[in-house]
């Protein structure tokens, strides 16, 4: 355990690369202070926790991304006011997708539960899930629901993933903020259909380009039309190149199962080297949803433009974007809505703990259809939904328009009041 209560939290980096609030440890209120904690998973991987206490509290929020280290969420000192602890669970892979399957992240959620329960004695714990935090939250609850033999023990990449042996604590509670359908989901609407050779992204089939002006884009800021038409041709055309790619990703599983069931039988050099070689590949052109640059389309409070800015043409063709760089292990857990167990539709319906949703009503990323479909999801009988006005980050759109990260704060102190877990 090392002692962080004097360290500074200056700037906190979001899923899509942008900057959140700003705060440092003086934010925080009279009496919290920070420790570190390094645990061990159920598979062996090290990961960190970071906690926020005065001390004697009876519940501690918990939040997780499956890839981001989010100590300096905005969401920690407002929290915090409101009496109970905050956990922040580091995965096993900040910042990086190439190692990431969310089977694997929910042992690192489940580390920091039994770390909480046992060591640290807390009586009740809620979960929070930001962004692709909600999903991941999700996924858990699913899998901590059921008896250990009934759990995925095969990802889709096709490794066991030690869930059927694991202890996977059930939660109090669960709090979304700007939760997103899911990895997969959040892909399939994003990714460029027009893309007709992988390993060329900037081979196109124009007509069904986001970007072309006879399909209806108009220059930023001027939201572009789509018709009726051009949309159903290209989210079909969306789903089939996820189609493609999984294909391509479960070819190159394949291969690799197939030399190492060879090694069982005769050991030789070509299947061991195949056996042992990852394959990483690039995905392109992944910031192409239609709803972003047509503002008609599901309205919203949104300005123009999605999480990476309000350039389509940078942002889709940029080297920084959702699924970059990739495994087939990793594309078929995270990335793919073929694939993934970690959706939120799939997985909503198994939460039976007191929910709270806060969905932005400017959000680019999750719009008013999706947030529609997450809380009809939510299989919980006792659940609340707040429509707060911000972007994804929770930051006012309009000019003089309350800080929406605030007011989910107090939201969120409201409801673990009204829940009595204060």
């Amino acid at each position: 355990m090392v002692d962080g209560s004097r360290v500074a939290l200056k700037v906190a980096t979001t899923t899509a690369g942008l900057r959140a609030t700003q705060w440092s440890d003086d934010a925080l209120p009279e009496g919290v202070r920070l420790t570190v904690h390094s645990l061990r998973t159920a598979d062996g991987a090290s990961v960190t926790g970071y906690l926020f206490a005065r001390g004697g509290e009876r519940t501690v929020v918990c939040s997780m991304h499956p890839r981001e280290m989010i100590v300096t969420s905005y969401l920690v000192p407002e929290i915090l006011k409101g009496g109970c602890a905050v956990w922040i669970q580091g995965p096993r892979t900040v910042g990086n997708d190439l190692r990431l399957e969310h089977e694997t992240a929910l042992l690192d959620l489940a580390t920091g539960q039994l770390f909480l329960r046992d060591i640290k004695g807390f009586q009740q714990r809620v979960l929070q899930g930001t962004s692709g935090g909600g999903p991941l939250a999700a996924f858990y609850c699913r899998q901590a629901e059921l008896p250990a033999a009934q759990r995925i023990q095969v990802s889709p990449g096709g490794r066991p993933t030690g869930l059927d042996h694991a202890e996977l604590p059930v939660a109090d509670g669960i709090i979304f903020v700007s939760a997103h359908l899911g990895q997969g989901r959040l892909m399939m609407n994003v990714i460029d259909p027009s893309v007709v050779d992988e390993a060329d992204p900037l081979h196109v089939e124009r007509g069904l380009s986001a970007f072309e002006a006879s399909n209806g884009f108009r220059k930023p800021p001027e939201s572009s039309s789509y018709d009726s038409g051009f949309l159903v041709q290209y989210r079909a055309a969306q789903k089939l190149r996820v189609e493609r790619i999984d294909a391509k990703a479960k070819a190159l599983v394949a291969r690799k199962a197939e030399a190492r069931q060879r090694l069982k039988g005769a050991r030789n050099r070509d299947d061991a080297i195949m056996a042992a070689y990852s394959p990483i590949f690039e995905v392109w052109r992944t910031d192409a949803d239609p709803r972003c640059f047509d503002l008609s389309l599901d309205p919203s409070d949104r300005a123009y433009g999605s999480l990476w800015g309000a350039n389509p043409i940078a942002s889709n063709y940029g080297s920084v974007g959702f699924g970059r760089v990739c495994t087939p292990e990793g594309w078929l857990s995270n990335w793919s809505a073929l694939s993934s167990n970690a959706g939120m539709e799939d997985c909503a319906p198994s939460i039976r703990v007191p929910t709270l949703m806060i969905e932005y009503t400017g959000d680019n990323s999750v719009f008013p259809k999706d947030a529609d479909a997450i809380f009809e999801a939510i299989g919980s009988a006792d659940k609340i939904r707040r429509r707060i006005h911000g972007n994804h980050h929770g930051r006012p759109i309009a000019e003089g328009a309350p800080n929406g990260q605030l007011v989910a704060g107090q939201s969120i102190r409201d409801w673990l009041e009204e829940k009595r877990f204060v």
